[in-house]
């Protein structure tokens, strides 16, 4: 199983770096199965701290969970975009800026399982586990680490960033939720962009274009980059306000993934992550956009009467805080 980590390329114990030096290690080999939390019962996690100092205050984050992740084979155009094949997962963490060289330290106490590259493993108590990737290592496997004291590692150039990741009973969770990852604030609300809509025959196909911007402002060349909400959701009513179409949640990382496989049934084609990599080309300051499917199977509307209908589109975070976006069509006979 691969692993995006971030948006600087692309290495693994089995291959060699593409691109230029500058993006390397944007996915790497991941030994624990992301399972989707679906039908998976979190259990009660206590309150954890930042990876780096000081510890209790809120630090910028670049890269939120289930960001989408995306390393294409092809050129850098719009159809390598659109139908390019490529690496494409969840991002299965959060990406905490600090400087290169800024010693990392283990959120929760717990024991050193897994030392492999720039990523350190440390299984803590009640089933939980947290991966900090990007790291010179400073610890050894079987070694006990103490929280905010024990220093793991560096942060390794040209990361300029500490991936932390928190695993419940092996099922990676959002550290952002309520109740993790503390200090954690946020009052920005997350926007949608876009309804684009597509008819084919008597098929309607929704997409919707969306982005957050993180809470802190994140320093240096990924500034103003955006980020992606935690839930779409979607409704349909028509012309007197009556409800058609009930809300539908298409995604929802709030507390864990969407299930393996599942990246192009959530995400639409056109989607890539900020500064995304391509076969030869690394988009250097180029924001990510985040196209959500709304419909993965069409919405037959022969199923309804003609008429003006209104789709209704909100866009959430792990706070709570959204805003939604109205489309009108009209179904004609």
């Amino acid at each position: 199983m691969w692993a995006p980590a971030d948006g600087r390329g692309m290495t693994t114990p089995r291959l060699t770096a593409t691109a230029a030096t500058l993006v390397a290690a944007l996915f790497c080999a991941v030994g624990v199965h992301a399972a989707t939390g679906a039908s998976h019962r979190i259990s009660p996690a206590g309150a954890y701290n930042w990876p780096v100092k000081p510890f209790t205050r809120q630090h910028p984050v670049r890269g939120t969970f289930g960001d989408p992740r995306t390393l294409f084979f092809g050129p850098h155009t719009l159809r390598t975009l659109l139908k390019g094949d490529g690496k494409f997962q969840f991002h299965f963490g959060v990406d905490v800026s600090a400087p290169n060289g800024t010693p990392a330290y283990p959120v929760a106490s717990g024991v050193v399982t897994r030392v492999d590259g720039e990523r350190i493993v440390v299984a803590s108590a009640n089933g939980r586990a947290f991966e900090y990737w990007h790291l010179h290592a400073a610890v050894r496997i079987g070694q006990r680490v103490t929280a905010s004291a024990t220093v793991l590692g560096r942060i390794a150039a040209p990361a300029g960033h500490v991936h932390l990741s928190e695993l419940d009973q092996g099922v990676y969770v959002n550290p952002l939720q309520p109740g993790h990852l503390t200090p954690y604030g946020d009052r920005t609300k997350p926007t949608v962009d876009d309804v684009r809509v597509r008819r084919d025959g008597r098929t309607l196909t929704i997409d919707a274009a969306a982005h957050d911007m993180p809470s802190v402002h994140v320093p240096g060349v990924w500034r103003d980059l955006p980020i992606t909400p935690a839930e779409i959701s979607w409704s349909l009513r028509d012309a007197a306000g009556h409800t058609v179409v009930p809300t539908r949640t298409v995604y929802d990382v709030r507390r864990t993934l969407p299930a393996p496989g599942t990246f192009w049934l959530v995400y639409a084609r056109g989607s890539h992550q900020n500064m995304t990599t391509f076969r030869k080309f690394y988009a250097y300051r180029q924001p990510g956009e985040y196209l959500f499917r709304l419909t993965p199977d069409g919405l037959d509307i022969a199923r309804l009467h003609a008429g003006a209908y209104a789709i209704v589109v909100t866009a959430t975070d792990e706070r709570g805080n959204h805003s939604s976006a109205t489309e009108l069509i009209h179904v004609g006979r």
